[in-house]
């Protein structure tokens, strides 16, 4: 049997091909960062804070925000200091742990649209009993089977991963751990680790499109058959529509860019996957707030507010 040594820590190499110019990434990823943390924070605020938004919708869309803003803080502060100060080092455990909150987030993001799209079921084809439908005993049994499938597959992935040796170095060529960017630096045969990714996939972000569409499918048709008394009701369907649209266009652009990367630059496939990770964060709490009149409302009066204040003579 041929001896080889098992890496135990990695560079994070992303954008190397920048060279000298790799530091400028840090101002307009800083920005994204701060945007995103700032947007969601506020977005998490209004509904926190006004018993108004204390309804189910509102509800999912803070669970969003709190995706949102946590979903960036376990890769944003190393990619920055790595643009800044060129840190780019990280142990194998660091590395899974980070891999494990990333994918484990990402999966919510699609998860927390699928619950959006039955609140919007519920509440426009069967308004009668959209109270008991989301009422939280009974909508525990749409929400446990699919926190159930998210921690299991990410806990599945990350677990085959740990136990791969790795002896193809020990430079990954991205800025924070990505599955198949660490899997391709392992030894022997990684087609069980391409199999559960590629099932993942089909089960969690596929599964959810297939259920968003079909959902917002029986949606519409309800709406047009019952005439303009829909129409003010399907309004609210847009801004999720938006989101999705968005969400998807992104994640499969990553996807694929990640598949295809012998036709593509390493730095593009690098970018459009941290776009998918990073630009959801940013993009869905001003979607939420300039889309969702109530929220818009509050926020208008907060800022409001915050700018009488500082006008007021001390």
């Amino acid at each position: 049997m041929e001896n080889f040594s098992s890496h135990k820590h990695f560079i994070l190499d992303g954008f190397s091909e920048l060279g000298a110019l790799r530091p400028v990434l840090f101002v307009p990823f800083f920005i994204m960062f701060v945007l995103s943390l700032l947007a969601n924070s506020l977005l998490l605020y209004v509904i926190i804070s006004q018993r108004s938004l204390h309804s189910p919708m509102y509800i999912l869309i803070a669970g969003m925000a709190c995706v949102d803003l946590s979903l960036p803080l376990f890769f944003c502060p190393n990619m920055l200091l790595s643009f800044l100060f060129d840190w780019r080092g990280i142990s194998l455990i660091g590395c899974l742990v980070q891999m494990h909150f990333i994918h484990l987030l990402g999966a919510f993001q699609s998860t927390l649209l699928v619950w959006m799209a039955l609140d919007r079921y519920f509440a426009i084809c069967t308004p009668l009993y959209y109270h008991e439908r989301m009422a939280l005993p009974g909508f525990l049994k749409f929400i446990i089977p699919l926190v159930i499938r998210n921690m299991f597959m990410i806990s599945l992935i990350v677990a085959l991963a740990g136990r791969l040796p790795f002896c193809h170095g020990n430079v990954i060529d991205h800025c924070f751990c990505e599955h198949m960017a660490l899997v391709g630096l392992a030894c022997g045969s990684t087609s069980v680790n391409s199999l559960v990714g590629l099932i993942s996939v089909f089960l969690i972000p596929v599964a959810d499109f297939i259920f968003i569409t079909t959902s917002y499918v029986v949606i519409f048709t309800s709406v047009l058959s019952s005439g303009k008394s829909g129409v003010k009701a399907l309004h609210t369907c847009v801004t999720h529509i938006v989101v999705i649209t968005v969400s998807l266009t992104i994640i499969l652009i990553a996807f694929l860019s990640y598949r295809i990367r012998n036709g593509l630059p390493a730095g593009v496939r690098v970018f459009f996957s941290t776009m998918y990770l990073l630009f959801p964060s940013c993009f869905n709490p001003i979607i939420y707030g300039v889309r969702t009149s109530e929220i818009r409302q509050h926020i208008m009066r907060i800022l409001m507010w915050t700018n009488v204040v500082q006008t007021v003579p001390q």
